[in-house]
């Protein structure tokens, strides 16, 4: 049995996201933006990108310490994009075209005569 807290799980993190973070933090970051995973339904280029990232150097040291696996990378990066400031900053009033006005209800209620 497995079990999988919700608490490290971001929702919806970009590629450019996790370069952001890994990078900021010294690691190599290489993003490619047209690999997608296979099963992946939605083909938007928001949901493009693969990260590699360097662990390890050439002689087999790893280059970062406290990095030692791709695990404790995902947990860093989990950690910290909530943290980003394009996740932080709020929105002024919100988009109009997203509220529904008040308007008129065709269809609604009784018919006048």
């Amino acid at each position: 049995m497995f079990l999988f807290l919700t608490v490290q799980a971001v929702e919806n993190p970009t590629a450019t996201e996790i370069q952001d973070v890994c990078s900021a933090v010294g690691l190599n970051v290489f993003v490619e933006k047209n690999k997608m995973y296979s099963r992946e339904w939605n083909r938007d280029v928001q949901y493009r990108g693969r990260v590699r990232v360097q662990l390890r150097q050439e002689d087999g040291s790893l280059c970062l310490v406290q990095f030692p696996s791709r695990k404790s990378v995902m947990l860093y990066a989990a950690e910290m994009i909530p943290k980003l400031k394009t996740r932080t900053q709020k929105t002024g009033g919100g988009d109009p075209s997203l509220q529904q006005g008040e308007g008129s209800k065709k269809g609604k209620g009784k018919k006048k005569k």
